[in-house]
């Protein structure tokens, strides 16, 4: 397989870099079709509880989902994830084409992505470590941020685009071709195979549930792995608030409005995309654990700066701070998890990870709302600032995780 070419020159890896640049940008547009949809159909809280109706599954069964990616294997998974991606999304295109159904079809159409993405997410987690070296998931770390950062670029004028040819229907049978073009790239991609000792207790399994205590017991006790899972949390948690909720009252607050808000966000973007490209273009960085720590560190004094900027200028400068420190630990944090994880453990390492990202991170959000709408934005965001420090302080107090390298 030549797992020790260096990833951007590996046919394998470009592969499955465009398989998952095609079903991100397809990802972007099926949600832009999906809003549109459910706007035009229902009242605006019908809109937002069709919105909302994959995070229950997406987080009820990411662990689960980590489980199925690490027993049948990550490539199978993702092809077959993407494989039902596509057909739902072109079943409701078809639907909407032939008919006015209403809502029921969009809430469906929800639940099945929500459902698909908690065994899509762990299994393309595992698939890095599958497909080339250990010296080269760092640098695949930074392929896969700058594939997210483009693909939510092209993304949304493509969603709106479609939208305007053919209203939703376009949009929908749009984002199912993008998601299409995964599917054979992902079949030609090939994947090593685990050695017979490193099954992550394969041959002695007997249930799903026995593999998952399998995966949380591998999880706590390694001295890497579980400091980082604390770390990632206390970040994340930290993090959620400010930059969704918050920064949307903060731009109302300060008159900026949504143009503002969107040159803060852009802001955000280009130092995240940054800090991608760097890890891409390096391979690694070394002394991750600390560089990873510091970058906490330093992006959660950023966040709690961000409510006392004065001017709009000032903001997107701030932004793009936050962004490239954001993005440079989150870039060292995903490494660390590909190189400390042994690969049979992937999927649920990954599938931890996620839902501590995308179940328990985003329940912060409502009470960020209530607390800005109480005592303003400036306490707010420096409290949630000093929660995302902790997430730092930990990778810095805890041996293990501060020494931590990445592979040459």
């Amino acid at each position: 397989m030549g797992t020790d070419r260096p990833a951007h020159r590996d046919p394998n890896v470009l592969r499955w870099l465009g398989a998952y640049t095609a079903s991100m940008v397809g990802d972007n547009v099926y949600y832009i079709a999906l809003s549109w949809a459910a706007v035009q159909t229902g009242t605006a809280a019908q809109a937002g509880i069709v919105m909302s109706v994959s995070a229950l599954p997406r987080a009820v069964l990411m662990l689960g989902g980590g489980v199925i990616a690490d027993r049948l294997g990550p490539r199978r998974v993702v092809i077959g994830s993407d494989a039902v991606r596509c057909a739902a999304a072109l079943a409701v295109a078809a639907l909407l084409f032939l008919t006015r159904p209403g809502l029921w079809p969009l809430a469906v159409l929800a639940l099945v992505f929500g459902t698909v993405d908690a065994v899509f997410m762990p299994a393309v987690g595992a698939l890095p470590a599958r497909i080339t070296g250990k010296g080269q998931l760092a640098r695949v770390q930074g392929m896969r941020g700058l594939a997210i950062r483009g693909a939510s670029v092209a993304g949304a004028p493509l969603g709106g685009l479609g939208v305007a040819l053919g209203g939703a229907a376009t949009a929908f049978a749009l984002a199912g071709l993008l998601i299409a073009v995964s599917v054979p790239l992902l079949v030609s991609v090939r994947v090593r195979e685990l050695p017979a000792d490193d099954t992550g207790g394969a041959a002695k399994r007997a249930t799903p549930w026995r593999d998952l205590r399998e995966g949380l017991t591998y999880i706590r006790r390694h001295r890497v792995l579980a400091p980082l899972m604390l770390a990632i949390a206390l970040g994340d948690l930290g993090f959620v608030g400010p930059l969704n909720v918050g920064l949307t009252l903060l731009a109302e607050q300060r008159g900026w409005g949504a143009p503002g808000m969107g040159w803060v966000l852009a802001g955000f973007g280009v130092g995240a995309g940054a800090a991608s490209l760097l890890l891409a273009v390096r391979g690694r960085l070394p002394r991750a654990g600390l560089v990873a720590a510091c970058a906490i560190l330093g992006g959660c004094v950023a966040i709690g700066a961000l409510a006392y900027v004065p001017n709009l200028v000032g903001a997107v400068g701030v932004a793009v701070l936050i962004g490239l420190l954001a993005g440079l630990s989150g870039a060292m944090c995903g490494a660390l998890l590909q190189t400390q994880g042994e690969p049979a453990y992937l999927g649920r390492v990954t599938s931890v990870a996620s839902v501590v990202s995308l179940g328990i991170a985003p329940l912060s959000m409502p009470f960020a709302a209530g607390a800005i709408g109480a005592w303003g934005c400036g306490p707010v965001f420096v409290a949630s600032a000093a929660t995302c420090g902790l997430g730092g302080v930990v990778a810095l107090c805890v041996p293990g995780l501060r020494r931590a390298e990445l592979p040459r």
